[in-house]
Formats: C-alpha cells, sequence, structure tokens
C-alpha cells in the first residue's frame, strides 16, 4: 500500500503571500461595495423632492432617515406636486429590496405616478396604471405605496393604498388615530390590480402622517407599536408646523431598533375656513 506523504508545512512566506492576497481581494470587495452604496446615496438625494407644494391652509413637510447600514440604502421615497386642476398630489413608498438596483427602481416608480397622475381621475386609478406598468417592465422588484390627491376646494383628501402600512391621523382637538383604509396588492406584482379609494374631510385643524415601516417596525419591535407611538407624538404636536410634526414622528424609528431606511411625508391642515360650509 503506498503511503501519501503528509503535506509540506506552509512557510511564513506562504502564509504571508496568502493572506496578502486574500486582503488584497477582501479590499477590492469592500471598495465596489462602498461604491455601490455611494451610488445609492447619490441617487436617492437626487430623486427626492427639494420642496413639496402647498395651497392656504395646507402646508407640507418631510424628512428621511438613510438606513443605518449601507447595505439597506435605496428603498424609500415621498413626492408631492401639483396637479394641472389644481389639486395636489403626495405620494410615499418602499421599494423590496436595498442598493443600487432599488434605488433606480424607486425613480422609475416615482416619474411613472407622476406621468399617470396627469390623467388619471383619482389616486386608485393612478395606482392601478402604475402597477400595470411596472408589471410590465418585469424587473423582479415590487413596491409598497399611499398615493393621495388633496382638493382645495372641497377640502378632501383621497388616498388608495398598495400594501403599504396605514397612515397615521390627528386633531388639534385631541383625536387620533389610524387611517388603515382598504388596499391592494403591493405594485408590480399582479396585472391588473385594483385600488379601492378612501375619502376624508378635515374641517378641524391637524395633521395627517405617511410613513414608511421603517419609522414604526423593527427586528424586536411590533408595527402595531411603533403606529401607536406615532398616533401619540403627532397629536402632541398637531398644534405645530408641519416640519416639528415629521421630526416627531421619525423619532420613534430610534426606538425600534430598524436598520432600514425611514420616511415620513406630514400634511398639516389649518382646518375650514371662517363660514365654510
Amino acid at each position: 500500500m503506498l503511503r501519501r506523504r503528509p503535506p509540506r508545512p506552509a512557510s511564513a512566506d506562504d502564509l504571508l503571500s496568502t493572506l496578502g492576497r486574500l486582503t488584497a481581494q477582501a479590499r477590492e470587495g469592500a471598495e465596489k461595495q462602498r461604491a455601490r452604496v455611494e451610488l445609492a446615496e447619490a441617487l436617492q438625494r437626487e430623486m427626492l423632492p427639494a420642496a413639496l407644494p402647498g395651497v392656504p391652509r395646507l402646508r407640507a413637510a418631510a424628512t428621511y432617515v438613510p438606513a443605518r447600514h449601507g447595505l439597506d440604502i435605496g428603498g424609500d421615497w415621498y413626492d408631492g406636486f401639483r396637479l394641472s386642476d389644481g389639486s395636489l398630489a403626495f405620494c410615499i413608498g418602499d421599494v423590496q429590496g436595498h442598493d443600487v438596483e432599488a434605488a433606480a427602481f424607486m425613480g422609475q416608480i416615482r416619474f411613472g405616478l407622476r406621468a399617470v397622475a396627469g390623467h388619471a381621475a383619482d389616486p386608485g386609478e393612478v395606482l392601478s396604471r402604475a402597477n400595470d406598468l411596472l408589471v410590465s417592465v418585469d424587473c423582479g422588484l415590487f413596491a409598497t405605496c399611499t398615493f393621495v390627491r388633496f382638493d382645495p376646494a372641497a377640502r378632501e383628501l383621497c388616498s388608495a393604498r398598495a400594501g403599504h402600512v396605514p397612515a397615521v391621523w390627528a386633531t388639534t382637538d385631541g383625536r387620533c388615530g389610524l387611517a388603515d383604509d382598504p388596499g391592494g396588492l403591493p405594485l408590480g406584482i399582479m396585472p391588473g390590480e385594483r385600488y379601492p379609494v378612501s375619502r376624508h374631510r378635515f374641517a378641524t385643524a391637524g395633521a395627517f402622517v405617511l410613513l414608511t415601516d421603517g419609522v414604526v417596525e423593527g427586528p424586536s419591535f411590533p408595527i402595531e407599536a411603533g403606529l401607536a407611538q406615532v398616533a401619540r407624538l403627532v397629536s402632541a404636536h398637531a398644534d405645530g408646523d408641519p416640519a416639528t410634526v415629521a421630526d416627531a414622528a421619525i423619532s420613534v424609528a430610534e426606538f425600534t431598533g430598524h436598520t432600514d431606511d425611514a420616511a415620513v411625508l406630514v400634511l398639516r391642515f389649518d382646518g375650514a375656513p371662517p363660514g365654510a360650509g
């Protein structure tokens, strides 16, 4: 029987050579990943709007907090813009996945919603058309989203949800709660999906707060607890300006131990004008 010779012990030079090669590979991989994170961050910054629209008796503000870990950046967005009929459109959403691909997909959704909203009658139709568009692209990603349209003349907010977390509302007379309206599947999953529209009127001053799940949910923090905490804080600051309300709401993310990015969009209503019906 032949006996195999035991392997020759590696010399110090061999070990140093191997260590150097592995270190170089690790450094190259880290540099590539860092470049992807920086690109995702740049895409995120450029695609979020610099300002949000407003009308008399309604002001808007938003805030965004990046992920605690760079690998998780790129999924959340918010937007606000004027429509040709004088109404205002606002939306917030969260793309499944992270990194550069999610940031790029987020940009597609944001601009797609803007394009569709110019030709659609209500938020449900906007989401339905945008969903069919994203399904046709077939990129393998999907996104949750809430889209709202505010009619200044009627002081009415129409809202539709695509698998997104509920909005939170509070009025200056001490009432608060969740706008847990019916919704449909996230965007980009199934063609032909329909999204019911809910209507909210604001005769009393207060705030309507849209947010992403990074604000209210974490590894050991249930979403119900996060939403309840946001409702309490929004109620406590309901008479403040929208930026103050947004800062109060997004502070909940610090308690959830979240690793995801987080976004808040606040619509602050001053209530019905004197003498309004």
